[in-house]
């Protein structure tokens, strides 16, 4: 019998499960975020939107008091993110759940932060922290990361390659526009180092997609998501003076 050739979801879901990172960025990275913020206390509640594996909700851990509930629609990363807190002695703090972005399943009202690393874009900018705005607390934050374009040049490979990927970019500008829209007073935004997308994300996900190469020898799809990754790689040496991600904060006015 012919082996069935994985699927492109498939493949992403199996070249990300192991690593610590399913995005660009770094610890300093979020340590810059975090000072950024108000203070928090034992009671406080942070949501992690499109947590992944947890990578990022370990540190955040590290850092925040109280409790933290890390959201993604994928259950096997949720299920890894909840054997990382079990080892770290953190299952009674924090807990992954499979939801999704744009329709969250906490009270209105009871979150006093809201973290997204790399994900809003995956339901659009606006859309994304027009909807979460009703979950925070008044005078809560939010703190997001996502691609955004640097400068007025916006070279159209760059934009088609996204557009494909089902995202878009939109001038830092606008985005801090759009937070102001939607009820948060903007408080800071930083654009991610180039050592968070290479060393941070495409060095560890291009060892994993060579494993993947080697499991499914011979596999058009594999090596039709091989490109597409290294075409993603490509296009950020060539234009990385145009875009970029970047951390926006705000706060819940």
């Amino acid at each position: 019998m012919e082996n069935k050739q994985p699927t492109f979801l498939e493949l992403l879901l199996e070249a990300h499960i192991d690593l610590e990172r399913q995005g660009p960025g770094s610890r300093g990275a979020i340590e810059q975020a975090l000072k950024f913020l108000g203070p928090l206390d034992g009671s406080s509640v942070t949501a992690d939107l499109g947590c992944g594996t947890g990578g990022q909700t370990m540190i955040l851990a590290e850092h925040l008091p109280g409790t933290i509930v890390g959201l993604d629609m994928f259950p096997d990363f949720v299920k890894r993110l909840n054997e990382r807190a079990k080892t770290n002695g953190l299952e009674g703090r924090v807990k992954g759940i499979v939801g999704k972005m744009e329709a969250l399943p906490f009270v209105k009202g009871s979150l006093d932060l809201i973290w997204s690393e790399g994900a809003v874009d995956n339901i659009g900018f606006r859309e994304g922290v027009s909807h979460w705005r009703g979950f925070l607390k008044q005078g809560g934050y939010i703190a997001v990361s996502c691609p955004s374009w640097f400068t007025k040049e916006r070279p159209d490979v760059v934009e088609r390659f996204w557009a494909d990927a089902g995202s878009r970019l939109d001038p830092v500008e606008k985005n801090i526009e759009i937070m102001k829209d939607c009820g948060y007073a903007f408080v800071a935004a930083f654009a991610l180092p180039e050592e968070c997308w290479i060393e941070g994300y495409f060095s560890p996900r291009e060892k994993a997609i060579g494993k993947l190469i080697e499991k499914y020898d011979n596999c058009d799809t594999v090596r039709e998501y091989a490109e597409l990754n290294r075409k993603e790689v490509g296009l950020y040496r060539d234009y990385k003076q145009h875009y970029g991600y970047v951390f926006y904060i705000g706060k819940a006015v």
